[in-house]
């Protein structure tokens, strides 16, 4: 457990750190996008594009991974917002708290979180479920929150769809995945630019997931009773996880092309907390995002505990 504690509390620590200079005004809110839009732009897909290129192809495009994940989503996606519609919570409400329930924080801190744990091996399946998250979780979420407004379910898809396509991680993941395929490298000073952004990737993107979480802590108006969002971040930490460990057995079972290793990294990912970033994106869209940001920040308090919790159930050993 030492060796695991080792590697997680560095990871919580810079999260906390984060959201302290935050919170301490020690660094500017007008600051966050700025770092957000680094991390997202810059860093992220330099560090993707690398685990990319060096992971074999089936590893990041395996369908038998894609459609376990994508199965646990969907039944987490209907979960959350079923159990949470009430007179309070509405449908856009409950659709973007089902979002949240359902994608994890797996660029920005599960990446090289996971890397950190299992070793380089351990970012083809991580990979994969962004991709996954990315193209259908979000998008499906984002277009039953537009079925609460006069835009109808279509046009929130479409714009969902627009905003998936702008997003540079699965152009870099694609760009990676296809250096894989064809053997190529790449050389001289790019090499170097490009190993220098994806390294920046882990320190900044952590201390940035803690100033999103005190920004979207700032901009809440009004109190959010304690069922409206605990319940959903027990979901993402315990539900969620449970539920990919389980189906995926299952599937191993009837003979699925899936190794044990493979399930316990996605097991792992479903563990991870809530993605930070949905918050500004339930700002944007006119959902309650004091909610969302309280199960966001509850999912990412108690991942410390239950994160760790299943890494050493799971019996993890980090390379020294």
């Amino acid at each position: 457990m030492q060796a695991i504690l080792a590697v997680t509390v560095p990871f919580f620590a810079l999260v906390l750190c984060g959201y302290l200079a935050g919170r301490q005004h020690v660094l500017p809110e007008s600051a966050i996008p700025g770092l957000n839009t680094y991390v997202l732009y810059f860093a992220l897909p330099c560090m993707l594009f690398r685990f990319g290129a060096g992971t074999p192809v089936l590893d990041l495009l395996s369908p038998w991974l894609l459609g376990l994940w994508l199965v646990c989503a969907l039944i987490v996606v209907f979960f959350t917002i079923a159990i949470s519609l009430n007179p309070r919570v509405h449908l856009k409400d409950a659709s973007f708290g089902a979002l949240v329930a359902a994608f994890p924080n797996t660029g920005f801190m599960g990446v090289p979180l996971l890397v950190a744990l299992l070793g380089p091996a351990a970012a083809g399946p991580a990979i994969a479920t962004i991709l996954a998250d990315i193209f259908v979780t979000s998008s499906l979420c984002i277009a039953l929150a537009q079925m609460h407004g006069a835009q109808g379910a279509m046009a929130g898809f479409k714009r969902a769809l627009r905003g998936t396509l702008l997003n540079p991680l699965p152009w870099s993941i694609a760009l990676g995945a296809a250096f894989s395929a064809l053997d190529l490298k790449l050389f001289g000073a790019l090499d170097t630019v490009v190993r220098l952004l994806g390294d920046s990737a882990t320190p900044v993107a952590l201390f940035t997931i803690g100033a999103v979480l005190w920004r979207a802590g700032q901009h809440t108006h009004r109190r959010t009773p304690v069922m409206d969002y605990v319940p959903v971040a027990i979901i993402k930490l315990c539900v969620h996880p449970l539920l990919v460990m389980l189906l995926g057995s299952v599937a191993r079972l009837m003979g699925a092309p899936i190794t044990g290793f493979q399930l316990m990294v996605i097991t792992l990912v479903a563990a991870l907390p809530s993605a930070s970033n949905v918050s500004l994106l339930a700002e944007r869209f006119g959902a309650d995002n004091g909610r969302i940001a309280r199960i966001i920040m509850t999912s990412t308090v108690l991942a410390f505990v239950t994160f760790t919790a299943l890494a050493v159930v799971f019996d993890i050993k980090p390379a020294a």
